[in-house]
């Protein structure tokens, strides 16, 4: 298998897409994070929970309900769900990652990497 410009992998923290780059050549199927501060902050229990809480609450919703991701950080954090914001929208492009969900603006699916605004979440 020949690695080189074209690959594409997902950052195990933000869920954001990371184009190869020359830097990474020699350890490509080692790199697991896109930036400095994805790798310190890695994944902890909360992130965890907030992919829990998106699955659930679209479990509970008809099969083409999306949520907003305030939602699952409410679910989490109902006292402090403002500073779960940016983790949840990560949480979400997780999912979409591993073919959960989808995320959509005003209705269309979006590439959750490149997504500016607010955001739904839906069953894919």
């Amino acid at each position: 298998m020949s690695v080189g410009p074209g690959d594409v992998k997902i950052c195990a923290s933000c869920g954001r897409a990371m184009a190869w780059r020359k830097a990474w050549a020699k350890n490509w199927d080692d790199v697991r994070y896109c930036s400095n501060a994805c790798r310190s902050r890695k994944l902890k229990a909360v992130d965890h929970d907030l992919e829990a809480a998106i699955l659930r609450l679209l479990s509970q919703r008809s099969g083409g309900a999306t949520i907003c991701p305030n939602e699952a950080a409410k679910v989490v954090e109902p006292d402090d769900w403002r500073a779960l914001m940016e983790p949840a929208r990560s949480a979400a492009r997780r999912l979409v990652a591993s073919g959960d969900v989808v995320i959509t603006q005003q209705g269309a699916i979006v590439d959750p990497s490149f997504a500016k605004g607010p955001i739904r979440v839906r069953r894919a």
